[in-house]
């Protein structure tokens, strides 16, 4: 086919699943570029309506976890029951360092050749709140382009956490077994994001560890549910080397997100993430004007000198910035 350009063409071309053409749209969204801008939003428009139907799923873990073998594991075991399988990350590294550890696709050896998974790294630059947003927008052109399932993969830890908790239906956690800092991860705050808990490497030698883990786990999450006054999420076992349990997983998976579906959570979880989104946007191009805007660029060194050698109040400074904005 013609290589489609205009956001019409894109959209159609993406609705009949062509790889090249999603892989194309991503680039346009991803663009900072004002022109390509306008037309990545009418692109996003256009194919609003073939969105939100995917199963979308945050996965995050401590370093060393088997994130990316969890992934490779996971996504395998959906495309051979079916279903197609879209793969991407919200990396706070690409953000410091320009790269992107999930720019290497080896990482995911099975998903990389398999034509039912389209694996994508995160935007290389930017504000963490800036690769959330091309993250989301990413996201729904992969559902458009016909992939009901959706891994949304954190690699770092803390506020990307609570981003790809914030975009997703559910937000699976992975643990190690004996790691010894299972709970303490958990008393930092996950209980508030997560809806499924699954400890890896649940085989061979390692399988009674595995076993202990999970036990403590589900004690842990009980009491601290309880006092919350909420619900304990389900703690599974798995290996992702072996595949045991990657099907009991899913099903967990699956269930949670089928119970929000049937007492209209998930509904009104969308339009909640939605608004956030919106005001997201707004954030990200106030973000983008301060850096760009040659006249403001050139007073906020001296602000910023005059607030840290205690010259000036940081509220006052703060609003300075604004009236150099418009905003009074």
């Amino acid at each position: 086919m013609n290589k489609p350009f205009k956001p019409s063409d894109l959209a159609k071309a993406l609705r009949t699943g062509d790889r090249a053409a999603l892989a194309r749209a991503i680039t346009l969204v991803e663009s900072k570029r004002p022109e390509h801008r306008a037309e990545a939003q009418e692109l996003l428009k256009l194919v609003l309506p073939a969105t939100g139907k995917s199963a979308r799923i945050g996965i995050t873990g401590a370093p060393g976890v088997g994130k990316s073998t969890t992934i490779d594991a996971l996504g395998t075991y959906l495309t051979e029951n079916g279903h197609r399988v879209a793969v991407l990350a919200v990396d706070p590294s690409s953000v410091r360092t320009g790269g992107s550890i999930l720019g290497d696709k080896t990482r995911m050896q099975k998903l990389a050749s398999d034509e039912r998974a389209f694996v994508r790294p995160s935007p290389s630059a930017g504000t963490l709140g800036g690769v959330a947003v091309r993250t989301r927008e990413t996201m729904l052109l992969c559902e458009a382009a016909g992939y009901d399932v959706v891994l949304v993969e954190t690699v770092g830890i803390g506020q990307s956490e609570t981003s790809v908790a914030d975009m997703t239906d559910t937000f699976l956690a992975l643990m190690l077994p004996g790691a010894g800092d299972e709970l303490q991860g958990i008393k930092k705050g996950l209980l508030e994001l997560v809806d499924v808990v699954a400890v890896n490497k649940a085989d061979g030698d390692n399988l009674p560890r595995a076993r202990a883990a999970a036990s403590s786990l589900k004690a842990a999450l009980h009491i601290l549910a309880s006092s919350a006054g909420t619900e304990a999420p389900p703690v599974l076992t798995y290996s992702a080397l072996t595949g045991d349990g990657i099907g009991d997983l899913w099903k967990a998976l699956e269930a949670h997100r089928k119970k929000l579906a049937a007492n209209g959570q998930l509904a009104k979880k969308h339009s909640e993430q939605q608004v956030r989104w919106m005001w997201s946007l707004v954030e990200d191009r106030i973000r983008d004007k301060l850096k760009s805007d040659p006249k403001l660029k050139s007073k906020m060194p001296a602000l910023e000198k005059a607030v840290a050698e205690g010259k000036q109040p940081p509220a006052l400074a703060a609003e300075e910035i604004l009236k150099l904005l418009g905003i009074s």
